[in-house]
């Protein structure tokens, strides 16, 4: 007996395309944003964060370590502040991330955890995170622990992007580091330099890719709810200008809107919002024959 599945849209379920999964490699030097997570004048998340960017440098990446001293807390100032803005514009830029925190009381610092908050899991219909790598690493004064980057990868699903499976973690992290601020020679410093060199190849193998490989049966399905409910607005809208004749104010337009959006259950979701679209009509077609009319009209 053939399967079915009467819960799935197949209009919305696509074969897996190969060619997809293996474009042209893109020839220029992987972009990596690093952020770490303390103030203090001897970090050394800090530290650690300067000793991977050598390592970065050294197998052929553009990196960028963002600064977070004068970074506000969230919701205490507006997006538009200047280190908002630039810890964003390094988001933007980048093409994969290295988050390093110090475990403090047995969890990453709000320092890092700030700086991620400040980056936006969704700008309208783009997700500037998504499909992008994250390596994750900390530094702890005592034992060796994990709960810091067990924390961050949870972050790093949460903001769609790709988290490696190697990570690091500096145990008396004060005793892994010269008076110069370099890296001792250790079993440490080499799982850095795997994990650094992990990140670098999964950026190269999925940057490219990275579009197609965040390319969602759920999201397919919704756009195209979307696109359904546009093509009834759209309907809807004509509707109501043929009803009220563009001749009557706008309040003779909402009225007749929204007589036909009881007709219409489809496409209720837009009961009143093409309103403003249906009046940038009238007047283009100058259908108005004076100014507009500066009655209030409700909000959907």
């Amino acid at each position: 007996m053939p399967e079915t599945f009467p819960a799935l849209h197949d209009d919305h379920l696509q074969p897996i395309a190969l060619e997809s999964l293996r474009p042209a490699f893109s020839t220029h030097k992987p972009r990596i944003l690093i952020l770490y997570g303390s103030l203090r004048e001897v970090s050394y998340s800090r530290l650690l964060a300067f000793e991977v960017r050598r390592l970065l440098e050294r197998l052929g990446c553009e990196v960028r370590i963002f600064d977070p001293a004068g970074l506000p807390l969230p919701d205490e100032a507006p997006v538009s502040h200047s280190k908002v803005q630039e810890l964003r514009d390094l988001s933007q830029w980048s093409e994969g991330h290295v988050w390093i925190s110090p475990e403090r009381h047995g969890a990453m610092t709000g320092i890092i955890k700030a700086q991620i908050d400040w980056i936006p899991l969704s700008l309208g219909s783009v997700r500037p995170t998504q499909g992008k790598t994250l390596a994750v690493m900390e530094v702890s004064g005592g034992s060796q622990s994990f709960n810091a980057v067990n924390q961050l990868r949870i972050l790093g699903r949460w903001m769609r992007m790709i988290t490696i499976p190697n990570q690091s973690s500096v145990a008396k992290a004060f005793q892994e580091f010269d008076t110069d601020g370099r890296m001792k020679p250790s079993s440490y410093y080499d799982r850095v330099v795997d994990v650094c060199e992990e990140l670098v190849k999964v950026t190269i193998m999925t940057r490219d890719a990275s579009s197609y490989l965040t390319d969602r049966y759920s999201e397919r399905k919704e756009e195209g709810r979307a696109g359904e409910a546009d093509v009834a607005q759209v309907d809807l809208t004509d509707q109501a200008v043929a009803v009220a004749g563009c001749r009557q104010d706008a309040a003779t337009a909402t009225n007749a809107a929204m007589l036909i959006s009881q007709r219409h259950a489809f496409a209720t979701r837009a009961k009143l919002s093409p309103i403003f679209s249906m009046w940038s009509n009238c007047k283009q077609h100058q259908y108005w024959s004076s100014s507009p009319p500066s009655a209030s009209i409700p909000q959907a």
